[in-house]
């Protein structure tokens, strides 16, 4: 497992530790990391979070406390990527600005969903499995489709969220 720079929280369980790529990140105590997983550098994962395998975490992602990742999500930090600048050369770190993404607290995130550059995902919100989200999801919206799109409120069955930080803080 490559790991760069990382600083790990206590209790961070990593899943087939020698499949997962990890390099400039943090990752808060207690959090799950499934194997063919990748956090770039500038990523903060939240404690007791769970990012479940093939999911792709790009820099400038930020994910809150609590928070579920299923397999197979994919984050974008570029709103206009490009392999090559005007003059024809492959473009390198230097020629864009990563857009930041923001997972609050308590969100879920549901397998193969996509989430695009800029957005902020609600506190305690759940987006369906293959969603692409291209806008902000408010506070404990259930968004599903592409483009995602609110279809209901996660308010009207408990998550356990609230019971589990609970337990946690004390």
């Amino acid at each position: 497992m490559p790991i760069n720079n990382v600083r790990l929280g206590q209790d961070v369980r990593i899943v087939h530790p020698e499949l997962v790529n990890l390099y400039g990140c943090s990752i808060g105590g207690g959090t799950q990391i499934g194997p063919f997983v990748e956090i770039q550098k500038g990523c903060r994962i939240g404690a007791r979070c769970k990012v479940s395998s093939h999911s792709f975490i790009c820099s400038g992602v930020t994910i809150e406390d609590e928070v579920m990742i299923a397999h197979g999500v994919m984050f974008t930090n570029d709103l206009f990527p490009r392999a090559t600048n005007d003059d024809g050369s492959l473009q390198t770190e230097q020629d864009w600005q990563v857009v930041p993404t923001l997972v609050k607290r308590c969100a879920a995130i549901g397998s193969n969903a996509t989430i695009l550059a800029g957005v902020t995902i609600g506190e305690g919100a759940l987006v369906g499995a293959g969603a692409v989200v291209s806008r902000d999801v408010p506070d404990f919206a259930i968004v599903t489709g592409v483009p995602a799109r609110v279809i209901g409120d996660t308010r009207a069955r408990s998550t356990g969220c609230d019971e589990v930080t609970q337990e946690a803080r004390a």
